[in-house]
């Protein structure tokens, strides 16, 4: 098994972990007419990351990949009740629960690590959550992958899908979408570079607008996505 290899398997866009079903909000602001164009997309995009995936999910990863490489079960599961709570818009919670337990499901079929089959038994008995941030950075730890690859690798990943969810949102085309992504990079390296040694109590979330077109989505009259 190729560690580097392994997390390109598991951050491709083509690991049916269901991100693709979700715009984390943005669908909602395309209807509201605030997210119009590339810009936009780029703006809510950049928001996103500094507001939620970085400084939240990506450091519940790497607490998560170290909790792993020491196999410990506990750490685990207190970090997935706690990111549990910092995930207050419903839809949000339940997108981060969906897609951890897709890729949870996953990676216990190809035998990746006895902890995470005793991670799935505690989601299956409805004990944890099992978000994907937790998930991810628990495969992180049982397969060695480097802490900084592994937090790069999750922020593109959140942004491709993202800017895959643009593209059926808007008429973009997709040589304007590589170049939000492109955009996108000295962000991702500086918010990977950032989470480095972070722990658990230096978990937080500030993007409140988001969290509100969250909401605002579950009362849209027609919906492609699911979050």
């Amino acid at each position: 098994m190729d560690k580097f290899l392994s997390l390109l398997q598991f951050s491709d866009g083509l690991f049916p972990a269901g991100a693709y079903a979700h715009s984390f909000g943005l669908e909602a602001c395309v209807q509201a007419g605030e997210v119009r164009d590339a810009n936009g997309v780029e703006g809510f995009l950049r928001g996103y990351l500094e507001g939620c995936a970085a400084p939240t999910d990506v450091v519940a990863a790497l607490c998560a990949w170290r909790a792993a490489k020491t196999v410990n079960l506990n750490s685990c599961l207190s970090l997935d009740e706690r990111l549990d709570a910092m995930k207050t818009p419903g839809e949000l919670r339940d997108a981060s629960r969906q897609m951890g337990r897709q890729t949870l499901r996953i990676a216990t079929h190809l035998s990746c690590h006895s902890l995470l089959d005793e991670f799935a038994e505690s989601v299956a008995e409805e004990n944890t959550p099992g978000h994907h941030a937790v998930i991810f950075g628990m495969i992180g730890g049982v397969l060695d992958w480097d802490a900084m690859d592994m937090t790069s690798a999750y922020l593109y990943s959140t942004s491709a899908a993202l800017v895959g969810a643009a593209l059926r949102l808007l008429p973009l085309g997709q040589l304007v979408g590589q170049h939000i992504l492109w955009n996108m990079q000295a962000l991702i390296a500086t918010l990977a570079a950032e989470a480095q040694g972070k722990t658990e109590m230096d978990m937080w979330s500030f993007a409140p607008a988001l969290e509100v077109a969250s909401m605002r989505h579950a009362l849209l009259d027609a919906r492609l996505f699911r979050s």
